[in-house]
């Protein structure tokens, strides 16, 4: 199934002042997947390394002048190519500070972009239609440019495949209502002109994308209706003359996304494979009103598979590079890593089989870390029961009854309801569906605070059908009604839990006021008052909480964004969190209790990649804290000790790898002495 996973800003946008526009003309790859070159709406390029979100370089363009396309990078030539003012085309290095003493040429003809794949000679593409080799227009900028479109007929978008070693540009137009596609391939060069078919009167497609695949370019657009619509183009069939008359461009409807009331303005679809679709400024079919978000859809199956809520006012812009999306919205240019597995029913439907791994566990042997610290036993899994398919009209009709019944029944009955739902073969774990039900429970228990099925929405956190980004209210609610076991069902199966919210969980579970105990948990993490440990250890923290917090150090997180929110944790909570720490290192560190398989613990390395977190978001407090005085030579000697045996282990490394290196004799008898000189 395809995931959307937590995102981080590249850089700041500086949108208009009607915020009609996001400041952005475009984002292009550059030499590797690491490195991206964004070109801004009026002056200044700037390259980017992406995985630090670093600016590596910037160029202006003297006040006055204006940058009329995007930069693109020439790989051939490690160059970056841009268009001032419509008609002077400029060409730069990395090391070149100024671009007004760069290379430049004035051209004869208005330009509209200039395009370029990897490891090609770039393209440019005039606003008449006509398109020339960079290099061969160079050698006479002057030289005459023909018209391809027709009076009035104007660009609208477009963009270069490579396609069996060949570039084709793509360019869809717009005259007088009517829609066309023109696909022009070089060396040797021949275009085809296509006519759209027409959609409502009056409706222009919003974005357009393409891709290649099975020697086919495949061509996707959105309409402010909603539908996503595909055609499917031969590259092979072209001629080496124009064709004029413009054939009829068949097409597939893929998608009919929602659009709430009135029609999409500012929206754009993009295809990410042959069977997803990312989507943006289309509403979530589950959610509110007043929201946007990136959504992926499966095209084989209509289904939302993914959405991420993105704050602010969203532009209808989208790029797509090497399993990352980007975006446009508020003041935020924001990267938001995706993947989308191989599509199959199964997996669409959230039938598809796990793995065995730690992960794979069953609702009903929730893992507790308990059973590491005093020695209990894990429970042996269920195995998962056959499933059938059942017709989707079924499936939706059965949950749209049962969310409607959410709205106005008591918790017994909703209980009920949604158990029977999940229980029946045929609608187990149903992502749209478990979606529904549970934003429809946590609105419900928001609006109305007497209202909470804390069972009914562990059930539906058990399908796996659910992260953070579906349902983003839902840990921060179970928070607020001290539902710790929800929270830790949350920690455990969200992937996509913010840093924000994970911080928000640790203040709750270390919290020396708070109780963290209930009932069921009693009943899912029984323990036994039993000190395993020879050295006869005390966790710092109660049994339960130990639990909680070993979910927490398991978490997914990113040092840039988790650091601010640990500096909010009080110096009473870092140093109960930091004595917590040193006693699960304490525990390693005496092979007390070895990393068991089938049990939800934290690794050596999580521990002290934790230590190291807290140590750098509170040092200077916890050295201007007496009580923390002791702690830290604790923890200075422990890295010492560390320090050491890995400095004696560093000596005798070249020994132990000769002796893996030696070959044993194959006949050596009952009895033998064998000498064997280390170096």
């Amino acid at each position: 199934m395809a995931a959307l996973y937590e995102g981080y800003t590249l850089c700041g946008l500086v949108p208009d002042q009607n915020l009609s526009s996001s400041g952005i003309q475009g984002i292009e790859e550059e030499r590797d997947r690491d490195h991206v070159v964004v070109t801004d709406s009026t002056r200044s390029v700037t390259l980017y390394k992406v995985s630090d979100q670093k600016p590596l370089g910037s160029w202006t363009v003297k006040q006055g002048q204006k940058l009329t396309c995007p930069a693109v990078f020439n790989s051939q030539t490690n160059e970056y190519v841009a268009v001032t003012d419509n008609k002077v085309i400029r060409i730069w290095k990395e090391d070149d500070i100024l671009l007004d003493k760069a290379f430049k040429a004035t051209v004869s003809s208005d330009v509209w972009k200039v395009h370029c794949t990897h490891g090609g000679e770039p393209v440019v593409l005039f606003q008449r239609g006509a398109v020339r080799l960079l290099d061969s227009l160079l050698a006479a900028p002057q030289q005459p440019i023909e018209e391809v479109l027709a009076q009035e007929e104007a660009i609208r978008w477009s963009t270069i495949i490579v396609a069996e070693t060949q570039q084709f540009i793509i360019i869809t137009t717009e005259q007088k209502g009517e829609h066309f596609l023109y696909l022009q391939r070089l060396n040797p060069n021949s275009v085809q002109r296509y006519r759209l078919e027409r959609e409502e009167p009056g409706l222009s497609p919003l974005s357009f994308s393409a891709t290649y695949r099975d020697k086919h370019i495949c061509l996707l657009y959105l309409y402010p209706n909603g539908h996503v619509y595909q055609s499917v183009l031969s590259v092979r069939g072209l001629g080496t003359e124009e064709g004029v008359q413009a054939l009829p461009l068949p097409r597939s409807l893929l998608l009919g996304l929602p659009v709430g009331d009135g029609q999409l303005e500012a929206a754009s679809a993009m295809a990410l494979d042959e069977a997803h679709v990312a989507v943006v400024g289309v509403p979530h079919p589950s959610a509110g009103g007043g929201k946007d978000f990136l959504c992926i859809w499966n095209t084989n199956f209509q289904t939302l598979q993914a959405g991420k809520e993105m704050a602010g006012k969203i532009y209808g812009q989208l790029w797509s590079y090497s399993n990352k999306v980007f975006i446009p919205h508020g003041k935020t240019l924001s990267i938001i890593p995706f993947e989308c597995p191989k599509s199959s029913l199964a997996s669409a439907l959230g039938k598809l089989k796990h793995t065995k791994t730690e992960e794979s566990k069953t609702p009903n042997s929730v893992p507790s870390w308990n059973n590491i610290l005093h020695g209990e036993k894990a429970q042996p899994s269920k195995s998962a029961e056959t499933r059938r398919t059942v017709s989707w009209i079924s499936v939706f009709a059965n949950c749209e009854f049962v969310i409607v019944h959410t709205l106005t029944a008591p918790v017994e009955e909703i209980q009920k309801e949604v158990e029977g739902f999940l229980t029946r073969a045929e609608f187990q774990d149903l992502q749209p569906s478990v979606g529904q039900l549970a934003l429809t429970l946590v609105s419900r228990s928001l609006a109305d605070p007497a209202f909470y099925s804390s069972s009914t929405l562990a059930q539906l956190v058990h399908t796996r059908c659910l992260c953070h980004s579906v349902c983003p209210d839902l840990v921060l609610l179970a928070l607020e009604k001290k539902d710790y076991f929800l929270c830790q069902l949350c920690l455990q199966f969200f992937p996509d839990i913010p840093e924000a919210v994970t911080c928000a969980c640790l203040k709750a579970f270390i919290s020396p006021t708070s109780s963290v105990v209930n009932d069921r948990q009693t009943r899912a993490e029984d323990v036994k008052k039993k000190a395993s440990a020879p050295s006869q250890l005390s966790c710092p923290v109660g049994l339960h909480k130990a639990v909680l917090i070993n979910e927490i150090l398991q978490t997914p997180y990113s040092d840039t964004f988790l650091l601010p929110h640990l500096k909010d944790l009080s110096s009473q909570h870092v140093m109960l969190f930091l004595q917590y720490l040193q006693f699960l290192y304490l525990k390693y560190s005496q092979d007390a209790f070895p990393q068991m398989e089938g049990f939800r613990s934290p690794s050596l390395s999580q521990i002290m990649d934790w230590v190291c977190l807290l140590l750098d978001a509170h040092f200077t407090v916890l050295v201007m804290t007496p009580e923390a005085k002791g702690l830290l030579l604790n923890l200075h000697r422990f890295v010492k000790s560390q320090v050491r045996l890995v400095s004696e282990l560093g000596k005798i490394e070249g020994s132990l790898q000769e002796l893996r290196k030696m070959k044993a004799k194959e006949s050596i008898g009952q009895y033998s002495i064998e000498i064997i000189e280390l170096f």
